[in-house]
């Protein structure tokens, strides 16, 4: 069974989600999704993790999907408030619903960059990160790396001058993104360190150093961008966390291709089978 819900986050913003219940839940899971992606995008691995005895939470950060409100060109959204209010705010949605049942995290790319800016990280008992890498350009596939310059310096900027935000147009395949929220992911994608020189500036007060749940973050060999350098700085920033980097190829899973999102396609089951694994462990 699928229900559409709406819960609000701490500072009023309403947020849109959807929340998949299977027979007898032994478990709830929380969904956290990449840049652009819509939750629905999510809605496979979730059914799948329903009908072994979850109840499964996907939501739309604000101004992406369901979650988007107003004008964007002039919105104020910025990287952060996905963490700080969004995050947080599915996470106290969860407990209220479930408090007898333990909460796991399953985040895609972004979706493990800002466990650590959530004042309420601590009831999460393990997360599974899948293709979770910093986005530092530098760090990514040849390919990709000509991709991205012309993501941050060419389409990006052209399109925040012709409309305001990103729009989904010139290659850029996501949804539709904030202005300021682009601006600060390619500050970010620019160094190495992404966004820890920020940890006691701009991104304070932070509880980076107060994840103590075990992370174990899952890269993949044709991911263009969540290689096992950035997935490992990512991990940099969460020093006090028992972690595991897996390695995985296509072939490892049986399929032809998983790239940075293939993870959360049809036929991903083997993959699936082992997040909840180790959730279960």
């Amino acid at each position: 069974m699928v229900e559409t819900v709406r819960f609000k986050a701490d500072d009023g913003w309403q947020l849109s989600g959807d929340l998949y219940r299977g027979p007898s839940p032994e478990r709830v899971i929380l969904i956290s999704g990449a840049t652009g992606y819509a939750r629905g995008f999510y809605g496979r691995v979730a059914q799948w993790l329903a009908d072994q005895g979850s109840i499964v939470l996907t939501y739309d950060y604000r101004g992406i999907g369901g979650s988007a409100s107003g004008d964007l060109a002039g919105s104020d959204i910025d990287y952060p408030d996905w963490g700080r209010f969004d995050l947080t705010a599915a996470i106290q949605m969860l407990n209220g619903l479930e408090p007898n049942l333990p909460i796991l995290h399953l985040a895609h790319s972004v979706g493990g960059h800002f466990v650590g800016l959530a004042p309420n990280q601590d009831l999460i008992r393990k997360h599974a990160f899948v293709s979770v890498g910093t986005g530092f350009i530098g760090g990514h596939h040849w390919k990709q790396k000509m991709l991205g310059t012309y993501f941050w310096w060419v389409m990006g900027p052209w399109s925040l001058y012709r409309h305001g935000y990103i729009k989904p147009v010139g290659g850029w395949r996501g949804e539709p993104l904030p202005p300021i929220l682009f601006r600060t992911w390619r500050r970010w994608s620019h160094r190495r360190s992404y966004f820890k020189p920020e940890l006691d500036t701009d991104l304070a007060p932070q509880n980076f150093d107060k994840v103590t749940a075990p992370i174990r973050s899952w890269v993949f060999s044709d991911d263009p961008i969540a290689t096992a350098s950035t997935a490992s700085d990512i991990l940099s920033c969460y020093p006090n966390s028992p972690q595991e980097l897996i390695y995985r190829t296509p072939s490892d899973l049986g399929v032809r291709r998983i790239g940075h999102d293939g993870g959360f396609r049809s036929g991903r089951e083997a993959l699936w089978q082992e997040i909840l694994e180790f959730f279960d462990s």
